[in-house]
């Protein structure tokens, strides 16, 4: 392995591998040793885990750092929107992530005073894979769902890992595409809002179908007066108005069985109905308009 000190040999760079001599201390942020990568172009979650790649080589102790220290990284993050796409693509999360971390197992330590973590030419190629997706997708930042999506062409890690867990990129890229749901990337923060209805809120038709909701009695003028008003054109939002208590719940859970037993019309055919946590709204200020 030849290290290049950046200050004299700048022009034996590539795009993949840079590394530093120089010592730095443990004070300086971890970003420091990724130069082919900038937080200017990755989205928080996404940038956190890059920097969350180093910490896992680190912790290891190796020194390079890899696509499998980033796959762990992405699988550590709390509420993280890599497990929310492998658990929509029938994987499990935990069985995943013990994979990644075997294979971490196997990887060559080292002892001793280092230069500090040096990118690997696997997790380069995943990175420059993960911009051209980005590209394709008509995205402003390079996400997660990006990064996910470059390691079915990873053959270090990537592509074992998925064949092990059963999982193409088929399935992959669907699961991603129904998490996004047709949304774009054009702010760093934009994975808080996949699903933001999901999050916050509780599908009261597939509570339904599923039989976890009480019959509705004595509700039926209510519910068909709402069915009334969302079947039209123009002027279709029902605002049910009472006292706490008082039985408006129900009138939309009346709603939602009818909608599963296909007792509406066609325009409310295979529509959900979603009850929304009203104290979480404070969390999604940003998603509301």
């Amino acid at each position: 392995m030849v290290l290049v000190d950046l200050e004299l040999q700048p022009f034996l760079l590539t795009s993949h591998q840079v590394w530093f001599r120089r010592k730095i201390s443990a004070a300086f942020t971890p970003h420091l040793l990724l130069p082919p990568a900038s937080n200017s172009e990755f989205t928080e979650m996404a940038w956190e885990g890059v920097i969350g790649a180093v910490d896992a080589a680190r912790e290891s102790k190796q020194q390079v750092v890899e696509t499998e220290h980033l796959m762990k990284a992405l699988l550590e993050q709390k509420d993280g929107l890599a497990r929310r796409i492998f658990t929509k693509a029938g994987v499990d999360n935990s069985t995943l992530l013990e994979a990644t971390n075997d294979f971490i197992s196997l990887q060559p330590k080292v002892t001793g005073e280092t230069s500090g973590p040096i990118v690997g030419s696997h997790l380069g190629s995943l990175l420059d894979k993960a911009r051209k997706h980005k590209k394709e997708m008509g995205d402003s930042f390079v996400s997660v769902e990006h990064l996910l999506l470059a390691f079915p062409s990873d053959k270090r890690f990537g592509q074992q890992l998925f064949s092990n867990m059963n999982l193409s990129e088929k399935a992959l890229k669907e699961a991603v595409q129904a998490v996004r749901g047709g949304q774009r990337v054009s702010d760093q923060n934009p994975e808080g809002k996949y699903e933001a209805l999901e999050k916050y809120g509780n599908d009261l038709t597939e509570l339904a179908r599923r039989g976890k909701l009480d019959p509705v009695i004595g509700r039926d003028d209510e519910i068909r007066r709402c069915i009334q008003i969302l079947s039209r054109r123009t002027k279709n939002n029902p605002v049910i108005i009472g006292e706490p208590g008082v039985g408006k719940t129900a009138i939309a859970e009346g709603l939602a069985q009818r909608i599963v037993r296909g007792d509406v019309p066609e325009p409310l055919l295979n529509r959900k109905v979603i009850f929304l946590i009203t104290y979480c709204l404070s969390h999604v200020n940003s998603l509301v308009s």
